[in-house]
């Protein structure tokens, strides 16, 4: 599940034209996107509703690309076994959502997905601490979560390399990922934050040449190493 130089563009399809859903998914893969990134919303733990277990089905028969799912809904395992049949090969939670966090990370891993926890802009790293050995994937959310095209929280920096200290301390080999508010603009500071995992819908779909979006993304990232 990796991308060239440990770098991961995960385009989300939360700002893709779905009457032309399979067009630009391609154009994305073509331009170098290494995951596929799903933003599932119930309404109810953010004020929007998106997709389910349906899209995930619909992007795996596109791909064999890694299908990144974050869950941004109540009780999200009632999930776990129907994103699993679908095919979602990283399935991500809050861990305000449900009262039994760990036990649902090691559901998640039995499934054969990987585990990750998103912390929102106002969610304490203590959070993810106290089960990072459980942890293949930690999602610091860079805007408040529930719609696309929000811009970059300037805080979200700091978090992004405190998060990275805790991992690194913990000898975690999870994956760090950012998502809200990516763009050319933004990702370089991500990235030197030691965020390895990028999530960009709007800044990718509604371009007019996604692969070149992508392409242009990874570089941003490169010539800060």
């Amino acid at each position: 599940m990796t991308g060239g130089g440990g770098i991961r563009i995960a385009p989300s399809v939360l700002s893709a034209d779905l009457t032309r859903l399979a067009e630009q998914v391609h154009q994305a893969l073509v331009g170098g996107a290494d995951w596929l990134h799903v933003d599932v919303m119930d309404g109810r733990f953010v004020p929007n509703l998106t997709f389910g277990a349906n899209m995930i089905e619909a992007l795996r028969r596109l791909t064999d690309k890694p299908i990144d799912a974050h869950l941004m809904v109540v009780e999200p395992e009632r999930y776990i076994d129907s994103f699993a049949a679908a095919g979602a090969s990283v399935f991500t939670f809050h861990p305000e959502a449900t009262l039994h966090v760990q036990r649902q990370l090691a559901a998640v891993r039995s499934h054969g997905m990987l585990a990750g926890l998103a912390l929102n802009p106002g969610s304490p790293l203590a959070l993810a601490e106290e089960v990072i050995t459980d942890l293949d994937l930690l999602l610091v959310m860079a805007v408040n979560p529930g719609f696309g095209g929000q811009t970059y929280l300037a805080s979200s920096s700091d978090k992004i390399r405190r998060a990275r200290e805790l991992l690194s301390a913990h000898g975690s080999r999870a994956f760090l990922e950012a998502d809200g508010g990516i763009t050319p603009q933004t990702i370089a500071e991500a990235h030197a934050a030691g965020a390895d995992t990028f999530v960009a819908g709007n800044a990718v779909f509604t371009s007019a040449d996604p692969a070149r979006e992508v392409q242009e993304l990874r570089r941003r990232c490169l010539v800060t190493v």
